[in-house]
């Protein structure tokens, strides 16, 4: 099942981190951070950014890297960015895949991942978060 690497971009503002809503090829809906493959030739670091414009419009910078894992369900290699905004207003218009996107706040995140997350990212955003 393995492919390409995936690079994830987990991007907070304002105390929140953003979240996306995926259609996935079975039509289920899964929240997930902005990510997508790397291209051949690309960076992981320049694939966090790109996909992050092309998935929600926001400009980003990829920041220090969270940690790298090999997904437990799909076998790809992860690796987590933290990616602060530079520009730009979130928004899901004319994405395909894609149906929604939120800011997040610390107290709600198991609702969107109750799968839990993995453990740099978790410590990044447990530090990063305000509480609510």
């Amino acid at each position: 099942m393995a492919g390409p690497g995936v690079a994830v971009a987990v991007v907070v503002r304002d105390g929140r981190v953003l979240m996306v809503r995926r259609r996935m090829e079975d039509g289920a809906l899964w929240w997930q951070f902005p990510a997508g493959e790397i291209r051949d030739g690309e960076s992981a670091e320049a694939a966090a950014v790109r996909e992050t414009a092309e998935q929600t419009g926001l400009t980003v910078t990829a920041g220090r890297l969270l940690g790298e894992r090999v997904h437990p369900v799909n076998g790809r290699r992860m690796s987590y960015f933290a990616c602060p905004v530079v520009a730009g207003t979130a928004s899901v218009d004319g994405v395909g895949d894609l149906v929604a996107l939120e800011w997040v706040p610390h107290g709600r995140l198991a609702e969107y991942v109750p799968s839990g997350l993995c453990g740099p990212v978790r410590a990044y955003l447990d530090a990063e978060l305000r509480r609510d």
